[in-house]
């Protein structure tokens, strides 16, 4: 059935975070074509919008589709904009946070403002709208969250310790909020993918770096990657897993146990992949 309503989605409403392109909007296509009530936060109104008209007619006829534009970062926004689904939908069933981004550079380099807002969006984007989507989910005694994360999230890799620094925060408190919901029907799941080929690289931080001149270029010689969409399946999973992390691919869980295990060997392995030197 491909994309289709297999899965069984219709009846639910879904918040996707990060939803005008890559992960977000692909999550957003694949829970939409399952008959999920779809609503897509994002900062930039007219990618957001076209996002949503790309979810189809039958989504737009049927009144399961909503957009709104937001900033996670800014509590407040987040806020209305996770009220506004709840006024809508009347409930949020799945609140997946995937906004996210990154800038390139060395600590020394970089501002204090770009390391916070690295941390603003990546983190506390997450914890914006989980505290203003929880309680409902706690009212009705069902929902998940879903935390779109990274390898990162396992690693620490130069010129990306910000970013790195966001997802590793994203794992904990993904982590301990998954114990205190115990027994409460509402549940908690990390998606941790590879590479992804999607827009984050097109930050201006990257355009001296070899990804950067080259998305279209070359990778770290470490990583393969993956297309948005096989991500966007694994978020579907994880909405109903009961498992804390879902590594995308599965085998890149062996990757991690690796870094966990032999730290000496494999985290300079991979701080050499990722090393780049400035033009």
């Amino acid at each position: 059935m491909g994309r289709g309503r297999a899965g069984g989605w219709a009846g639910k409403a879904v918040v996707v975070t990060g939803a005008s392109a890559g992960i977000g909007a692909a999550a957003a296509a694949r829970f939409s074509a399952a008959g999920a009530s779809t609503v897509l936060l994002a900062r930039g109104a007219e990618r957001l919008e076209a996002a949503r008209r790309g979810l189809g007619e039958a989504a737009e006829r049927e009144g399961r589709t909503m957009s709104v534009r937001c900033d996670v970062s800014d509590a407040r926004a987040a806020g209305n904009a996770c009220r506004a689904a709840l006024e809508r939908f009347g409930k949020v069933d799945v609140l997946v946070n995937n906004a996210g981004f990154a800038v390139y550079g060395r600590v020394a380099d970089l501002s204090v403002s770009e390391i916070g807002s690295q941390m603003g969006t990546n983190y506390m984007g997450m914890v914006h709208c989980t505290k203003a989507l929880l309680p409902s989910m706690l009212e009705r005694g069902e929902g998940h969250i879903v935390n779109v994360a990274s390898l990162a999230a396992s690693a620490g890799l130069p010129g990306l310790a910000a970013y790195c620094a966001s997802k590793h925060a994203m794992l904990g408190f993904s982590e301990g909020l998954k114990h205190e919901l115990r027994g409460t029907g509402v549940g908690v799941t990390v998606v941790s993918p590879i590479m992804v080929r999607t827009g984050f690289f097109d930050h201006p931080s990257f355009r001296a770096t070899p990804w950067g001149r080259a998305g279209r270029g070359r990778r770290p010689r470490l990583m393969p990657s993956l297309g948005p969409d096989a991500v966007a399946a694994a978020v579907l999973r994880a909405a109903r897993s009961p498992r804390l992390e879902i590594a995308v691919p599965a085998a890149a869980r062996g990757a991690v146990w690796a870094k966990q295990t032999f730290p000496y060997l494999v985290g300079p392995a991979l701080a050499a992949s990722f090393r780049v030197r400035r033009d």
